[in-house]
């Protein structure tokens, strides 16, 4: 699967997509991240993007004629794109499923400053949120549904049950802790057990299917 940004900070994704299983799985060629710099398709020698609003407000407003050069030269036929917006369809672990399953590229418009120019919604297949909140830009998001769909992809996660469930409490050495005298912050008496039947069925009970 290939995934598409077009961003004005590119720069952003280098550690992100250079860390962890994501690079690992680029190198085995599962998945295919390219960051595209909207500057490259900007007019004039100071490769300007954004522009004042109409109306007036505050801040500057990513302009329609550089997206959509990038987005008519990066996609293809099978194409998703997706803007990114408060105000879009929630996205959620079943989407996730949905893309890694069926999608061969997904191109991602990742916004900034007071936002994207609203045309650029009517390149969109879709307008995405991952939640009610408004961050600086749109680079985290993008982050990750990439993260999100990518560990969903045949072979960049080891175990199948470490992608269908959420995890169970987790617990490591020492067994008794104590912040301050009198206090204890102790692992559950099952996981020192040594009954692995019982522990399977206490972390059973713990975790559950991510719908």
């Amino acid at each position: 699967m290939k995934f598409d940004v077009i961003t004005i900070f590119p720069e952003i994704f280098d550690s992100f997509l250079k860390e962890s299983l994501l690079y690992k799985a680029q190198e085995k060629k599962i998945i295919q991240v390219k960051i595209h710099n909207l500057r490259n398709w900007a007019t004039g020698k100071h490769q300007i993007v954004d522009d004042s609003p109409y109306g007036g407000g505050p801040g500057m407003v990513l302009k329609i004629e550089p997206i959509y050069k990038a987005v008519k030269k990066i996609k293809n036929q099978k194409s998703k794109i997706i803007f990114l917006s408060p105000r879009g369809k929630k996205f959620t672990q079943k989407t996730a499923q949905n893309w890694a399953k069926n999608l061969k590229q997904l191109v991602i418009v990742s916004g900034r400053y007071e936002g994207i120019d609203e045309r650029v919604k009517k390149l969109a297949d879709e307008t995405i949120s991952v939640g009610d909140f408004i961050t600086l830009g749109g680079e985290i998001p993008t982050m990750a549904i990439i993260e999100a769909v990518a560990r969903l992809v045949p072979g960049v996660v080891g175990k199948k049950t470490s992608i269908e469930k959420l995890d169970f409490p987790q617990y490591t050495r020492p067994e008794v802790f104590s912040p301050k005298k009198g206090i204890k912050w102790t692992v559950p008496k099952v996981l020192v057990s040594g009954n692995h039947k019982k522990i399977e069925e206490w972390r059973k009970k713990q975790s559950k299917e991510i719908k």
